[in-house]
């Protein structure tokens, strides 16, 4: 299984309305990729202050890499990925992906 985890500094400006509609676009992929397992979305609660401005984001579940792989040539994820650079601050620079084999 990948687990893959994606951490977000969202400008200011961005409502929670709009942060939350590109969650729920993002977990509605579930219903066309079955190789996507879950997806859970959230703010930053760890205590420890390690955030480094990162103050929200989301993992998603894969069954596989190629699974995976599928999620991320999605032309609707591409465009939900494009949705989020325009979101964050400094656009790439206010995303973070990590990817675990779990």
């Amino acid at each position: 299984m990948i687990r893959h985890c994606v951490f977000l500094r969202f400008r200011p400006a961005v409502s929670r309305a709009e942060r939350d509609a590109i969650y729920a676009d993002l977990a509605a992929l579930r219903a066309e990729l079955p190789g996507m397992l879950d997806f859970r979305a959230g703010p930053n609660v760890s205590p420890e202050g390690l955030g480094k401005g990162f103050d929200e984001g989301f993992v998603a579940d894969f069954h596989d890499a190629a699974s995976r792989d599928a999620y991320l040539k999605n032309p609707k994820h591409r465009a939900i990925g494009a949705r989020i650079a325009a979101a964050t601050e400094g656009g790439p620079d206010g995303i973070l992906v990590f990817d675990l084999a779990i």
